[in-house]
């Protein structure tokens, strides 16, 4: 099957600067697929690659099979949902909705049509003759969808597009996107530096460090069985054990991933001390120092919590402890 999107060997040089360096990456079509990184590490210049806003110092993007990195953002079947919304404040939310169909010829009365069967895909329907002003951040938000989707693109580019939203919000519309892109199939790729919004959001994640993919993969792949250290500590923050403890405890010398919720405490064979701890709601974060390294332990709520300077047994199962034999990040 063609891929929706495809980069082969693509970087982005900024004088010295390698925001992307060799990027070889496929997206499917009709996939939910999240770029994850932290700021700078490449993503959101990916997004802009394939939107046509950058072009690529070396290296191919072709979009459903056609060679597109000469071609202008324009004659691209994708649109991008930016993080502010970019809307028109002086024009009405049909207007806004409207104005790619207006720039591509479209007459009135079809223009309206359309904009009304964008806003009611995003649950807008009847707010058309208002102002971006009168509207709540999450009404925006659905703006820029409709937008977007109005233009009919095979691909929509989402550029961090739930930062501007509080955390009930976000959440909200994490399942509001997720819903949208299933009911009209297209793909979607979503830029995002949090990685819950990956983990739940998509279908598959690239992860970025350094203008580098780390890994791609399945939100389980990604979070169980991290290739690099970087993925381990960024996806979920584990615990990475470094090459000599886990030689201590498995005969292999590799860094090795072990998630913070896999541990037990008060059996076990690893000994350490209790340094701090967290409260976070549904579970204390515990820290522990052993002989090797500082672990953090996940107890959930209702378990017992030791107090500060208490000595521990660690434990876990076997299948726990993930060894990175091919880290390279």
């Amino acid at each position: 099957m063609t891929a929706a999107v495809s980069f082969k060997s693509v970087s982005r040089h900024f004088g010295t600067v390698r925001a992307v360096d060799n990027v070889t990456l496929d997206i499917a079509e009709g996939e939910f697929f999240a770029l994850l990184g932290p700021s700078g590490s490449g993503k959101t210049t990916c997004l802009r690659l394939i939107a046509g806003f950058e072009q690529p110092t070396s290296g191919r993007i072709s979009i459903f099979g056609e060679d597109a990195t000469a071609t202008p953002p324009y004659r691209r079947p994708v649109n991008t949902v930016f993080q502010d919304y970019a809307l028109f404040p002086h024009l009405s939310v049909e207007d806004n909705v409207a104005y790619g169909l207006m720039i591509a010829g479209q007459g009135k009365a079809e223009r309206r049509r359309q904009a009304g069967e964008a806003l009611e895909l995003v649950a807008l329907s009847g707010f058309g003759g208002r102002k971006p002003s009168e509207l709540s951040g999450g009404q925006r938000q659905r703006v820029a969808l409709a937008r977007a989707l109005v233009m009919k693109p095979k691909v929509l580019l989402l550029d961090e597009p739930l930062g501007a939203l509080d955390l009930k919000l976000r959440e909200a519309m994490q399942g509001e996107l997720k819903s949208l892109q299933r009911q009209l199939g297209i793909t979607f790729v979503f830029v995002t530096h949090d990685q819950g919004e990956a983990l739940s959001m998509s279908d598959r994640i690239a992860v970025f460090n350094e203008g580098r993919i780390q890994q791609t993969g399945s939100p389980s792949e990604v979070y169980d069985r991290p290739e690099t250290p970087f993925v381990a500590d960024f996806v979920g923050s584990s615990n990475v054990l470094p090459p000599e403890m886990v030689r201590e405890l498995t005969g292999t010398s590799a860094p090795a991933s072990l998630r913070p919720e896999a541990i037990t405490l008060g059996e076990g064979t690893l000994s350490g001390k209790v340094v701090s701890l967290s409260f976070l709601g549904a579970a204390t974060r515990v820290e522990v120092d052993t002989a090797r390294a500082r672990l953090n332990v996940l107890l959930p709520k209702g378990r017992p919590v030791p107090a500060v300077g208490d000595a521990v047994m660690l434990g876990w199962p076997a299948d726990a402890l993930h060894v990175m034999e091919h880290a390279h990040g």
